[in-house]
């Protein structure tokens, strides 16, 4: 194939700047290339990831609630196996929910301590809290419950945590505190929800 003078002189610009620069053009695409693939395999990996956590969770959720042990072993897995994934954190909280009810206490503190720590999804992780901060004022930890209650959480649940803050406060006999947090969970609360309306009975009884 001939080429014509200019074409000719192209070629040999463009031979010259390959010489110069092929090798580091060649590592770019590679580089490149090599993180697209990575980036697809992750992308992958994390899609089954969720897929199986999914199932498992859905097993979970149609476990007998009388059989603690399966609970404990099926939230287990999910949450050494699965712990980047929503379903950990709601796996957690579900098996705490459970060994409170049969009277794990320790157990159930140790999975909303995880939840807290662990969870993927805000709500979840402030759910944990209320629930580990009522059990430590059951137990007079009122400390360990403010604590909690005073952290950073899902500003969806301020009025929760207000009004929890309020009955730990009142506990110590803190009577204006108390009242203080009350008011606090009434501007947060829904107007019409019934939970309001046992903060607002709460206040009055405060007088």
């Amino acid at each position: 194939m001939a080429y014509d003078l200019e074409e000719q002189e192209q070629l040999d610009e463009f031979k010259a700047w390959w010489k110069q620069n092929g090798k580091m053009v060649t590592s770019v695409f590679i580089a490149l290339l090599v993180g697209y693939v990575a980036f697809q395999g992750w992308h992958y990996y994390q899609n089954k990831q969720a897929v199986e956590a999914s199932t498992q969770y859905q097993e979970l959720l149609v476990a007998d609630e009388k059989d603690l042990k399966n609970i404990q072993a099926k939230s287990a897995k999910l949450m050494e196996s699965f712990a980047g994934t929503p379903y950990a954190g709601r796996a957690a909280l579900l098996a705490a929910k459970a060994n409170y009810q049969a009277h794990e206490i320790k157990s159930a503190k140790a999975q909303l301590d995880w939840t807290i720590q662990h969870a993927t999804e805000t709500a979840i992780s402030a759910l944990a809290s209320l629930q580990l901060a009522n059990i430590l004022a059951e137990e007079q930890d009122f400390a360990g419950a403010l604590k909690l209650l005073n952290a950073k959480h899902d500003a969806g649940f301020d009025g929760l945590f207000s009004d929890l803050k309020g009955d730990v406060l009142l506990s110590l006999g803190k009577n204006a505190e108390a009242k203080a947090a009350y008011l606090e969970a009434l501007t947060k609360l829904e107007p019409k929800s019934k939970y309001r309306a046992l903060t607002q009975q709460k206040l009055e009884s405060l007088g």
